[in-house]
């Protein structure tokens, strides 16, 4: 018998397009009008779109991935076909009902899950292949940690330069020399020291007080310069996170983890070369948060993307280092379900707690997922804080909501959901305050409200 499973929101659907031109376009086909021969059922929505040509274009959508194919002439990726079929059975059920694949679709359907299959397989637990050259691939490891062995030496000149001359002179010498010093670090192959040291180079111009946020990340930097040239007396975990943090990768490796994880938060960032995709998962048996990561070059999203506020039984397989947090999505064993209830949370003190004992394998995080339950957002003179609906014996605890949420529409979506009483809410805690990413009330616990 096939199964629809849990149908996506138009908003899930929409981030999914490449641009902003995909989709305008993928709207104007959310209709039925132009689509025939359209069905839904393990876990696949297939259909045919009148075109401009005689025939009509063949789209299949497998939901579990996702992914698309089509057979219009579309590069783009997934093409306003894909985005118009999946906004129709998003929004019209009467329209994309359940239904045997047809034969035109089930051949590239049963091809990919295959593979799929055969990926999954090595993800839970087999041994990778070993590489042609084991001599060659460890000489060509220990030329690359002697690159970003001397990009750390040069960046510790130029941090010590800095200091002996007064921080008043990063004002007075402007971005050039910190882009000069992020392209020494990037050919010296040490992609994360890069990136700090563009934000380094950013700070004299963030307005007052930068002196003291210029300090305390030459500090940081330093530090993760210092554990670079004593990696190999760290602890292991210590050593993998250093080694994650200067621009190694660090592989997914271990026993995966199978659980009913919940989709708790997506969404997308970019830096006009690449963007993004965090994806945040919380175990409904294990208790522990997963974060996933998808890339997608400029004018194509990423391949991954889950339903916000549902459940999946799937497996994954955790990466090392950074608090283990990263992982790679593997074999999922049943159509996404429902969510009935929301994620298990604390208090505000809890949240700082947790971020403390994070920031003790990870000194460099930013922010470290929690959720808080029993919260209300208040207004005060110095923005939006979430604080405890029940104070303790100490009068309670709030945490301020950061900067990039402050004036977004998910804040008021927050304030609404509330309505001066508790709620639910999972996001990012850091040493800025805290981003609430989605919320849930107690009056509908198992709706998912996204904010961001």
């Amino acid at each position: 018998m096939n199964t629809q499973g849990v149908r996506w929101t138009a908003d899930q659907v929409l981030a999914l397009a490449p641009d902003d031109a995909s989709r305008r376009a993928g709207s104007k086909l959310g209709t039925a009008g132009p689509w025939s021969g359209t069905g839904s059922g393990d876990g696949a929505v297939w259909g045919l779109c009148k075109g401009s040509g005689s025939k009509p274009y063949r789209t299949v959508v497998d939901t579990t991935g996702p992914a698309y194919t089509c057979s219009c002439p579309s590069r783009k990726f997934p093409c306003k076909h894909a985005l118009g079929l999946l906004l129709l059975w998003a929004s019209d059920t009467a329209a994309v009902t359940a239904a045997d694949v047809p034969d035109w679709a089930s051949g590239w359907l049963e091809g990919r899950r295959e593979r799929a299959a055969v990926r999954a397989k090595g993800a839970d637990g087999a041994a990778p292949a070993a590489p042609a050259d084991p001599e060659a691939a460890r000489r060509r490891a220990e030329r690359r940690s002697a690159r970003i062995t001397s990009g750390a030496e040069e960046l510790e000149q130029r941090l010590a330069d800095l200091l002996r001359g007064g921080l008043a002179s990063a004002e007075q010498s402007g971005y050039g020399l910190w882009e000069e010093t992020a392209a020494r670090m990037v050919d010296a192959q040490a992609p994360g020291l890069a990136g700090r040291v563009r934000e380094l180079g950013a700070i004299p111009g963030s307005g007052q007080g930068w002196p003291v946020r210029l300090l305390e990340e030459c500090a940081l930097t330093h530090l993760l310069d210092r554990a670079w040239l004593s990696v190999d007396r760290l602890p292991d975990p210590l050593a993998a996170t250093v080694r994650t943090r200067v621009g190694l990768t660090a592989p997914a490796e271990g026993p995966s983890v199978r659980d009913r994880w919940l989709v708790l938060a997506q969404y997308d960032t970019g830096d006009g070369k690449l963007t993004t995709r965090r994806i945040w998962l919380q175990g409904r048996d294990t208790g522990r948060t997963a974060l996933l990561l998808s890339f997608g070059a400029v004018g194509r999203a990423p391949q991954l993307a889950l339903p916000v506020g549902v459940v999946i039984d799937a497996a994954i397989v955790p990466h090392a280092g950074a608090g283990a947090l990263r992982a790679e999505l593997g074999e999922r064993f049943a159509a996404p379900a429902p969510l009935d209830a929301p994620p298990r949370g604390g208090t505000v003190g809890d949240a700082l707690a947790v971020y403390g004992r994070a920031l003790r394998e990870d000194p460099w995080l930013d922010s470290w997922p929690v959720t808080l339950s029993d919260v209300v957002p208040i207004p005060t003179d110095h923005g939006w804080q979430l604080a405890d609906a029940a104070p303790s014996t100490d009068g309670g605890a709030a945490l301020p909501i950061s900067g990039p949420a402050l004036g977004r529409p998910g804040l008021w979506r927050l304030a609404a959901l509330s309505g001066g009483g508790p709620v639910t809410v999972f996001g990012e805690c850091g040493h800025r305050g805290f981003t609430p990413l989605a919320a849930w009330s107690a009056d509908a616990p198992g709706e998912t409200v996204p904010l961001h």
